[in-house]
């Protein structure tokens, strides 16, 4: 008996990576990189894997051509550090572009937010911010003493410098007499001849070029400017036009900063912007939305509207066919990685390099606006298969052919009272669900690559640049080992249905629609029957901010009021009965009417405005509304609302006579049979009823943004609710309002052309 379980085991072949205590083989290579052997492993095993390790910790990336595409904070981190975190100073040139000096970032141009979002109200470009943060990020200390001879010291010395310069943040007006200029000339001043040079010229042009003019006024950081004025400076005349002098432009300032010509590009030189589509049917434009919306429901699906014909830079084509590594980096799920693929042929252009490595890094934390809430299922945590279930719904053509590998960070040596101190301030780990990504074709890779020196110094857990690099090193310098086992497939698992790709919408550039909106607000008429709270310029000032905030309104419904007066509570005289609260729509002077105690905040007249916005689309639609008593032998039943609508060729109105008649069908009035234009409802003795005008602007509020409309927020909340668990009235309810949430994104907030 002995003999014969001796003989098996003589015949069994032991490999040094047996030893590792890694489930896969990726996850071995990982550990042995950044680890070494484990303890107490000595002989011929031990010295063979140690060999190893120094081969692959030794191997050279210099030759390796590797594209990375992701948004501003994840991208930059990985690539060398975000230039605006504490202690990036120190270590200027970590990260993957020490060990793959190749290496070439395509960038997502959605940001709407911050500084970004202002300069978009001036000129016409693409957001820069995340632009500005990956190029800083990509500063190569070669490439800096191969361009201005300088020594360690002083490579260093022009990283910080740099990063100064373009991270520097300034409240408007930037008039000549404000104390930036003299801090910016100071820091100009101490570059190389060539590169302070390049920068003066871009300093002097933001200071007398007109375009550049309005936006010295608003709070800026002056990064963006210096890459609004090299774009701007570029598109003139004898010199590069349209697309390519942007592109001509970025490669320029790469080139003097010492990033390399072709280390930094956009996705598209195309203004764009992120539309979201939420669960429950809401669709929102703006990615600095999915920051501050706190809407408590899932995101299904994002696409991208474009401003023009779609442009790619040709050279970005090239990069990814030609690439050694493909690397998907961490970020933000829908405003990073899916708008870069939803760029037309990019996605494409991935798969059809068969050769390269290709991998995604994980998240380590949900994000709040994004990844807080499973689309499956809304109350249980967020998993790495959510994040590739969302790119596989929103990428033409899902994940076939795009990564293999994901790489998440390994949480199991985090003390559990760091994870609770993240959990406090309402951060909580992506779970890696190991089975789910195998499953579906995927190989997880958990390994050690985050920060030891934050974690230990700070508390803080966050990639760790160079260990990233030194991973993605030795799995491509080993996968020789693993890759002839485990092609990387072309088809997923089945599991996912993938959407049809949809055409990309056309929108207006945002500073056509930033001067419209201002434009309108200027012509009208600010009255108020007391003392102002706001001086009217103050206030338009205001309203300008509240609707450019909100980039799902259409520019087209500010047109359907005349001027907006604020009243005093002494004559109001208004109450629900008859469509208003707090503001209205006077349909007969057609000026939106706000309580003046409203302005006390901006929130309140925010939900006042919208609201009374909400009703004006009506317009003077109704010729007569009235409740009459329903009284049978001499006992009163309840009350029948009666309306009556104008003629549709004498009312000035969004909708037409079909569309009205389908909001009131939402709102459970019936038509008058035989007579056309009058509608009804019937009401209880006690039932609560709201007219449809008020209907109407709360709901419009409510859509805009649910915090503003409370009320409605409860009753849409059915919405949230698995359909299966509903009684047939609450099916009956759920299908209604998703109807109704159906009428305001296609019919109510559906943008004119030229919108």
């Amino acid at each position: 008996m002995i003999s014969e379980v001796w003989n098996t085991l003589s015949k069994i072949s032991f490999s040094p990576f047996d030893l590792l205590p890694q489930p896969e083989m990726r996850e071995k290579i990982a550990a042995l990189v950044l680890k070494g052997i484990p303890e107490g492993l000595e002989g011929e095993a031990a010295a063979a894997l140690k060999t190893l390790r120094a081969e692959l910790n030794e191997s050279t990336g210099k030759d390796l051509k590797v594209v990375v595409f992701g948004g501003g904070t994840g991208l930059s981190n990985i690539i060398g550090g975000d230039s605006r975190r504490q202690g990036w100073e120190e270590l200027p040139f970590e990260g993957l572009k020490r060990v793959f000096p190749q290496t070439k970032a395509v960038v997502c141009v959605t940001d709407n937010g911050g500084s970004t979002g202002q300069l978009l109200k001036d000129v016409d470009t693409v957001a820069l911010g995340d632009i500005r943060h990956v190029l800083l990020s990509s500063i190569q200390a070669s490439r800096l003493h191969q361009l201005y001879g300088l020594s360690r010291r002083e490579v260093q010395h022009v990283a910080n410098n740099l990063g100064l310069i373009f991270n520097c943040r300034f409240k408007g007006p930037l008039e000549d007499d404000h104390p930036v200029w003299a801090l910016l000339d100071s820091k100009v001043g101490e570059l190389p001849a060539k590169l302070r040079d390049f920068l003066q010229k871009l300093i002097a042009f933001i200071r007398i070029d007109p375009r550049m003019s309005r936006t010295l006024h608003r709070d800026h950081c002056f990064g963006n400017l210096l890459l609004a004025a090299t774009i701007l400076s570029y598109d003139n005349p004898g010199a590069e036009q349209g697309p390519n002098a942007f592109t001509a432009a970025i490669k320029g300032l790469s080139r003097v900063m010492g990033v390399g010509e072709r280390g930094v590009l956009p996705c598209t030189t195309t203004p764009s912007q992120l539309l979201v589509r939420y669960a429950n049917g809401v669709e929102i434009p703006g990615e600095h939305k999915l920051d501050t919306a706190r809407r408590g429901i899932p995101i299904a699906t994002v696409r991208i509207e474009y401003c023009d014909t779609i442009h790619t830079a040709p050279e970005i084509f090239q990069d990814i066919l030609e690439a050694d590594l493909i690397i998907f980096a961490p970020g933000s799920l829908y405003s990073s990685i899916i708008p870069v693929l939803q760029t037309p042929g990019i996605a494409d252009a991935v798969r059809q390099n068969r050769r390269a490595l290709k991998m995604l890094i994980s998240n380590i934390w949900v994000q709040q606006g994004e990844t807080d809430l499973a689309s499956e299922d809304p109350e249980r945590r967020f998993y790495v298969s959510d994040m590739l279930d969302a790119y596989e719904v929103n990428i033409p053509g899902g994940t076939a052919g795009l990564f293999h590998e994901v790489l998440c960070v390994s949480l199991r040596d985090i003390p559990a009272s760091i994870l609770q101190c993240y959990a406090i301030e309402g951060k909580m780990p992506i779970y890696l669900d190991r089975s789910a990504l195998i499953t579906r074709g995927f190989v997880p890779v958990e390994c050690d690559i985050y920060s030891q020196d934050l974690l230990r110094d700070r508390g803080v857990i966050q990639h760790d640049a160079f260990r990233l690099a030194q991973v993605i090193r030795g799995l491509y310098y080993g996968r020789g080992s693993f890759e002839e086992a485990t092609p990387c497939p072309l088809q997923k698992s089945g599991k996912i249905v993938k959407r049809l790709h949809l055409e990309p919408g056309k929108t207006v550039l945002p500073r056509l629609r930033y001067d419209r909106i201002c434009r309108r607000i200027q012509e009208m008429n600010i009255q108020t029957s007391s003392s102002p709270v706001w001086h009217e310029e103050e206030l338009k000032r205001e309203l300008i901010d509240i609707f450019w905030d909100h980039p799902v309104i259409p520019v087209s419904h500010l047109e359907f009021f005349k001027d907006i007066q604020l009243i005093d509570r002494s004559i109001w005289g208004r109450d629900q009965k008859w469509d208003n609260v707090f503001s209205y729509f006077d349909p007969e002077d057609r000026c939106i009417k706000i309580l003046a105690e409203e302005l006390t905040s901006y929130r309140r007249l925010e939900l006042a405005l919208m609201v009374a916005l909400g009703e004006s689309l009506l317009g003077d639609y109704a010729v007569k509304k009235e409740i009459r008593d329903v009284v049978v032998d001499g006992l009163q039943l309840g009350h029948v609302f009666h309306l009556e609508l104008r003629r549709e060729e004498e009312r000035t109105s969004w909708f037409s006579d079909r569309e009205l008649e389908t909001f009131f069908s939402l709102a459970r009035m019936s038509r008058v049979k035989g007579e056309p234009g009058h509608y009804y409802r019937l009401l209880n003795m006690e039932e609560g009823f709201t007219p449809p005008g008020l209907l109407m602007g709360l709901t419009y509020a409510w859509y805009v943004d649910n915090r503003l409309a409370t009320n409605i927020e409860y009753k849409m909340s059915v919405l949230q609710i698995n359909s299966s668990s509903l009684i047939p009235n609450q099916l009956k309810m759920a299908e209604r309002r998703r109807k109704t949430v159906d009428f305001f994104r296609e019919v109510v907030f559906l943008k004119k052309p030229g919108e």
